[in-house]
């Protein structure tokens, strides 16, 4: 494997990634081209494609963001999992060619496939689970209703939305998408995203979406209130059965919006929907008591495969 014909991910890339997950349908919320492409100048992915696989990779993500884990070295590469018939076949390659690398986001099948290759012991490889990175999967037709006392609390915020507002919910158009940056401006401004590194980033990950909103052709919702942007979201179906919402955002100005998005959302859009991922916490305490609010029925974990 050459790394020196890696590629940068290009808009002109989708169709590629899309016959690939369509073959290889993905748990993971990261596998989505809407999510690879604005996130790829953060990680600065590039792309090769190896034995009917497609490899991403980044030189600089542990060099610049995040240590490896067991070395103080910053000569290491990060990967997420090859995408194609057989990962684990294909990362066993990684370390037995390149060995100074990690994969990151792995999901729990390919590692259990890793343990039983004779030479993932002989390697010295180590699954390490990344919990900051585990997914939040929910029954979507249970975050929709919201019935029973376990929901009793999110179900008052949106019923206090609801009775509250003159509001007007829209699927997100290409002439809507202005209005989602309004409010993503606002939203910064107030959080102070230019002093923390990883809001900056996100926010710069959502403009690289919002600006190529019809070339990457995900859904979206709009909320309003008085003509004023409260709420907006983005996501599209990682698999078959299985919605994956991007990014969610809400003024606090009206209480109850965040409830109320997401369940308009999901009134809305992708309705043969059976489940719900919601992507990670990021280790972040209040989004952790947020999306376990939702009782979600199942997290997709994910590791760091590593050379101990």
């Amino acid at each position: 494997m050459d790394l020196s014909t890696g590629k940068p991910i290009e808009i002109t890339d989708k169709n590629l990634f899309d016959e690939y997950f369509q073959k290889y349908p993905p748990d993971i919320s990261e596998f989505t081209f809407t999510n690879l492409f604005m996130w790829r100048n953060y990680y600065n992915f590039l792309l090769l494609k190896f034995k009917e696989h497609l490899i991403l990779f980044s030189n600089d993500y542990l060099k610049n963001r995040k240590n490896p884990i067991n070395t103080d070295s910053r000569d290491y590469i990060y990967f997420f999992p090859p995408i194609g018939p057989f990962p684990d076949k294909i990362i066993i390659e990684l370390f037995e060619n390149i060995g100074n690398i990690e994969v990151h986001r792995v999901p729990e099948d390919i590692c259990e496939k890793l343990t039983k290759n004779e030479k993932y012991a002989k390697l010295n490889l180590d699954c390490l689970e990344d919990r900051n990175n585990w997914d939040y999967i929910y029954n979507k037709d249970e975050i929709l209703n919201l019935a029973g006392n376990k929901y009793r609390q999110n179900r008052r915020w949106l019923q206090k939305f609801l009775s509250s507002y003159n509001y007007d919910f829209k699927l997100l158009k290409e002439n809507l998408v202005e209005k989602c940056k309004e409010l993503q401006l606002e939203w910064c401004v107030m959080r102070a995203c230019t002093e923390d590194e990883s809001l900056e980033a996100e926010q710069e990950a959502i403009y690289e979406a919002l600006n190529n909103f019809e070339a990457l052709g995900f859904n979206g919702g709009l909320l309003c209130v008085d003509d004023k942007c409260a709420a907006y979201t983005f996501g599209e179906m990682l698999n078959e059965n299985t919605l994956v919402i991007h990014i969610e955002k809400a003024h606090m100005e009206y209480m109850g919006s965040y409830q109320a998005i997401n369940n308009l959302f999901l009134k809305n859009c992708c309705v043969d929907t059976i489940y719900v991922n919601r992507e990670q916490d990021i280790g972040i305490e209040g989004l952790r008591r947020a999306k376990e609010s939702y009782k979600p029925i199942r997290m997709v974990k994910k590791n760091i495969i590593y050379q101990k």
